[in-house]
């Protein structure tokens, strides 16, 4: 072991981890005292332990307060990422206490038929898995990954992503390729059987989600590319249960939506996907994980097998025109 790495092994507890994750956050030693309950004196003896530790300076002092440096944010990130994972281990042994074999902590998108399937497919192969989804922005998820709070993420693998500073930290395992499609109901007889192109359904009134999504953005691009302006949405919703639901209820509407989005809706029945040209690929789907060298355990590997075969059986539903 290095030796630097073997003195802070002996030398600090976790309650200097915890000094690292609030100070970086109350940025005074008056606010990391309150919260930790201790006197600013022994906030400042353990900082200086910490520091003397890491051989160098991560907090600059100044009277507008104290700030952590590039070396003690790194720091203080690894401390959290060290706290939430101590956090997750006692969690883990109080449910297998109570029976549970293994847990799993997935973040993904709200708007997915694949995360849901997969979990069942889980849950049918290993009964004894609990699984904690959180929902959200697949770029919060990812901090939430990093911080130990998460096992891994569900979501689209972008070009800014692949780009950012975190990918180093992330290892991203392509699950599901991606492309635009188009829903109608199956009582639009306008459209059911054609061979269609952007611009035919430029008049069309369009269900879409907001312009801040994957989605919208490969929808505008479809009809500017096609010399066409977008059309404006009548509707404008991303929950999968709205779009259903108005697609359904309201045989005239048209609807932009991912794959897998569209393998699910087709398959409940009553919507048709439409064959519209040219074809619009989307970022591919995979799942993200932490890259620490550590070794998975065996619930994480069954959940990215669980995706695969829920990927693989997309293309075998009625989604494709």
């Amino acid at each position: 072991m290095h030796t630097k790495t073997d003195r802070l092994i002996r030398t600090l507890r976790l309650r200097h981890l915890e000094l690292l994750a609030v100070l970086s956050e109350a940025r005074t030693m008056r606010g990391a005292a309150t919260r930790l309950h201790l006197s600013q004196p022994a906030i400042s003896k353990m900082l200086g332990e910490i520091e003397g530790c890491f051989g160098a300076r991560l907090f600059e002092r100044s009277h507008q307060g104290i700030h952590a440096n590039a070396l003690g944010a790194s720091a203080a990130f690894r401390a959290r990422a060290v706290l939430n994972e101590l956090a997750r281990a006692t969690e883990d042994v109080d449910a297998m206490q109570s029976g549970i074999t293994a847990v799993l902590r997935v973040g993904a998108p709200s708007v997915t038929a694949a995360v849901p399937a997969a979990i069942v497919e889980l849950r049918r192969r290993m009964p004894g898995a609990a699984v904690q989804l959180r929902e959200g922005r697949v770029h919060e998820l990812i901090h939430r990954l990093l911080d130990g709070e998460l096992d891994c993420v569900f979501g689209a693998i972008t070009p800014e992503l692949v780009a950012s500073d975190l990918i180093p930290m992330l290892e991203p395992v392509v699950l599901l390729e991606d492309e635009l499609c188009v829903l109608a109901s199956c009582a639009n007889e306008g459209v059911a059987g054609r061979r269609l192109r952007w611009t035919d359904l430029q008049a069309g009134p369009w269900v879409l989600p907001p312009k801040e999504t994957l989605v919208r953005q490969a929808f505008m691009t479809a009809f500017l590319n096609s010399g066409a302006t977008p059309p404006v949405p009548v509707i404008e919703a991303l929950s999968s249960v709205t779009i259903g639901t108005v697609l359904r209820k309201d045989p005239s509407l048209l609807c932009a939506v991912r794959l897998e989005h569209a393998a699910d809706e087709v398959a409940r029945g009553g919507v048709q996907r439409l064959k519209v040209l040219p074809k619009m690929v989307l970022p591919s789907f995979g799942l993200f994980f932490r890259r620490d060298g550590m070794e998975r355990p065996p619930v994480l590997g069954a959940f990215a097998e669980a995706i695969r075969r829920v990927s693989g059986s997309l293309k075998k539903t009625g989604a494709r025109p």
